[in-house]
């Protein structure tokens, strides 16, 4: 079994010191570990930002593709290959901008995947501009008045859209967003976390101790039920979202893999591929 070591390679991040990026890599790092994978076993697909880089600094399989691209690429890397435990990784801006279109249709899809969303309501890699997270009045580059839009409730909208595991954890809480890490993992399903990391160079509104002061965590709450939807959705509109924890999973929903008639669970390049000449004709006859 591998150890959190493992998980780890030799190249150096290059975050601002004192990132919230870097609690996440660390935390995935820990997960896999307690989840009993090895390197070879995990895919880390990340999109463009920051939070993009992340597929460079775990030791495992990684793809840095387009903004906005990263769950596609990564559901294909899953449906390919079903023996692999694949996460998708990126920011705000990549998973509810240019994105969302794809976080939605992954959400109801349903394929057994993690996507961690890197959220720090703010452009980073840009240099500081307003993202579908920032706050109605946040002044950035491209706001210098403040912004006349209203923040997006990822949370809301993924149980609105069918999720069937919903998360949120804060990258200074390392132990919590370990464990809702492997939890994801180990979900039978597409899970969505997303996490709070604080931007120190670009974001001097949310800071650190503007989360400390303003996140309710669940896991003080012993008689929440994150099997209740409604429930969830009810505590999430109460508190603007600002929730940390598991707020909601259904165990009851199959995947989209265990959906598909005839799927087999071997990856395909350990298929048989090959078919007999019989079968090459009427397949050619289809066509004619």
């Amino acid at each position: 079994m591998a150890t959190m070591k493992e998980f780890r390679n030799n190249v150096k991040p290059n975050w601002c010191p004192g990132c919230g990026d870097f609690s996440v890599q660390a935390a995935i790092q820990r997960a896999c570990a307690n989840a009993g994978l090895e390197p070879e076993n995990l895919a880390v697909i990340s999109g463009i930002g920051c939070s993009g880089r992340i597929s460079g600094y775990v030791n495992a399989y990684g793809l840095h593709g387009i903004h906005g691209r990263s769950l596609p690429i990564a559901q294909g890397v899953k449906m390919a290959n079903r023996e692999l435990t694949v996460i998708a990784a990126g920011g705000d801006g990549d998973g509810f901008a240019i994105g969302m279109g794809h976080t939605i249709h992954a959400i109801r899809r349903n394929i057994d995947m993690t996507y961690i969303v890197m959220d720090n309501q703010i452009y980073g890699l840009t240099k500081g501009q307003t993202s579908p997270r920032s706050a109605a009045g946040f002044k950035t580059k491209s706001t210098p008045q403040g912004s006349i839009e209203s923040a997006l409730s990822p949370l809301e909208m993924a149980l609105s859209a069918g999720a069937t595991f919903v998360a949120q954890s804060f990258s200074s809480d390392l132990k919590q967003l370990t464990r809702l890490i492997e939890a994801a993992i180990r979900h039978k399903g597409f899970s969505l976390l997303n996490v709070y990391s604080p931007c120190v160079t670009f974001n001097k509104i949310n800071t650190y101790d503007w989360f400390k002061e303003n996140i309710i965590n669940l896991d003080q709450e012993p008689d929440y039920d994150p099997g209740n939807r409604i429930g969830a959705m009810t505590r999430l509109m109460e508190t603007g979202g600002m929730l940390t924890g598991l707020i909601y999973q259904d165990t009851g929903k199959s995947s989209y893999e265990d959906s598909v008639p005839g799927f087999r669970p071997e990856a395909i390049a350990k298929q048989n591929l090959q078919i007999t000449e019989s079968e090459f004709e009427r397949l050619v006859a289809e066509f004619k």
